[in-house]
């Protein structure tokens, strides 16, 4: 997720160089009119995006004007996501993973505080929930994905009674809740579930099992007893991975139940119903249950010629570009787009700088640039406190580590928990939100020539 080159330029770089003169108010918001280039979302993938861009014509010797670049996102804060499952660990409070989002919105881009209600790429233009109408020369869709906790019969009830046992990580609101259960539990069965499906950090339903396994191991609390439910056939979807999270189930006594999907909580009797493969059922008891819901695209994709009949965002896997001709001015990155990798904010860092050299090639030149991304993705997969497994591969499922001449990946250690916990939260504000990082490159942006 972060290479060894980008390690070692943080101790290089101060605080205050890296955050300087970006973290001030967007000096104007608009709605409608027109932009050179429309970014839809203010999350992870889209501040990246937005300032790569606008650095990337800068450093070409033809820079945008203030205001060219556009974000739209009526969202009113910015969340860390990854960090929700450190929240949920006790280690850090949630307020460490929150800032307003106007504050990260630099005043050479301007910020539109709605919401898309519908894409019209036909005539490159967007209709806002307002009822504005914003037109572009150039489009990134960078919306994320959304959680389904309306999709399990009795989930949201339970989420809002403190005393019912039932938490998520996956979302701000709940995540401290979390380890309110995991310190609270006394005695019974926890149990974690995992959707069959795509979802975000799919190494993030069993990174907080591990972290509860080994608090109860600490606490003189070895009677209690794990379970892992999952949609999925493995522990993981890369080989390499999964093996070694399997021998550590197996090595800790964690239950593995394979195929089978939450739908449904009774909170009266503490039981969770499954639905496995075959359409049977199973009920299960908990004192505490762990839920990641299942997700799915935004609902403003659904029906639209922006997106597939799924509702994801079809773009090229190498270049980002749409695939569709006719909306070649269109590109999209992160949870909403069709690429077939894992969703999470490592594979962003990898596609954001590949966007931005052919968005510029194609403004400049009217052609498509040659840089392409390689699937690259990453999941830091917590497996108790102090030790941590990268995993890091690209697509085919096939690892790219960046440390694999040095540790081997498969297997925990100290040194991958402490970027997890201290780095990548520090880096995320002061140079990832900032367009300062490049994936595997560390601070330098990549040379596709």
């Amino acid at each position: 997720m972060f290479s060894a080159n980008f390690i070692r330029g943080v101790c290089r770089v101060s605080r205050k160089e890296a955050s300087s003169g970006t973290r001030t108010m967007a000096s104007a918001s608009r709605s409608g009119g027109k932009f050179k280039v429309l970014i839809v979302g203010g999350g992870t993938g889209g501040l990246s995006v937005a300032q790569q861009i606008y650095n990337r014509f800068k450093s070409a010797g033809k820079p945008l004007g203030d205001g060219d670049i556009g974000i739209v996102d009526g969202a009113e804060n910015h969340y860390y996501q990854p960090g929700w499952t450190l929240v949920g660990s006790g280690l850090l409070p949630k307020t460490d993973f929150s800032r307003p989002l106007a504050s990260l919105i630099p005043r050479h881009l301007t910020l539109i505080p709605d919401n898309v209600k519908s894409f019209s790429p036909e005539t490159s233009s967007l209709t806002t929930t307002s009822g504005s109408n914003i037109s572009y020369d150039t489009l990134v869709v960078a919306a994320g994905l959304q959680t389904n906790f309306n999709a399990i019969n009795g989930l949201q009830a339970a989420l809002a009674d403190p005393s019912s046992g039932v938490s998520s990580i996956y979302s701000y609101k709940t995540c401290d809740k979390v380890w309110t259960d995991i310190e609270s539990l006394k005695s019974g069965n926890a149990v974690f579930s995992q959707p069959s499906g795509i979802i975000k950090c799919a190494g993030a339903p069993q990174k907080i099992m591990w972290m509860a396994w080994d608090r109860f191991r600490r606490t003189g609390r070895k009677d209690l007893k794990v379970d892992f439910y999952t949609g999925m056939p493995t522990m993981f979807s890369v080989k390499k991975y999964s093996d070694a999270l399997d021998a550590l189930r197996v090595q800790r006594g964690v239950g593995g139940h394979f195929g089978n999907d939450l739908v449904s909580i009774n909170t009266d009797n503490r039981k969770a119903i499954f639905k496995k493969a075959d359409g049977t059922t199973a009920e299960v008891d908990y004192s505490l249950l762990h839920v990641t819901p299942p997700m799915g695209p935004l609902d403003v994709f659904k029906g639209s010629s922006i997106a597939d009949a799924t509702g994801w965002v079809p773009v090229d896997k190498g270049t980002l570009q749409h695939i569709k001709p006719e909306f070649k001015n269109v590109f999209a990155l992160g949870d909403c787009s069709s690429l077939p990798t894992s969703k999470t904010a490592a594979a962003i860092s990898a596609q954001a700088p590949v966007l931005t050299e052919n968005l510029f090639a194609l403004i400049d030149t009217g052609k498509v640039g040659t840089a392409e991304y390689d699937g690259y993705t990453s999941c830091p997969l917590l497996t108790g406190y102090g030790e941590l497994m990268l995993a890091e591969f690209k697509y085919g499922l096939e690892p790219k580590e960046s440390f694999g001449g040095i540790f081997d990946q498969s297997r925990s250690n100290r040194v991958f928990y402490h970027l997890k916990k201290d780095l990548f939260p520090y880096a995320y504000w002061n140079y990832m939100v900032n367009g300062l990082w490049f994936g595997s490159s560390g601070l330098r942006r990549p040379n596709f020539d």
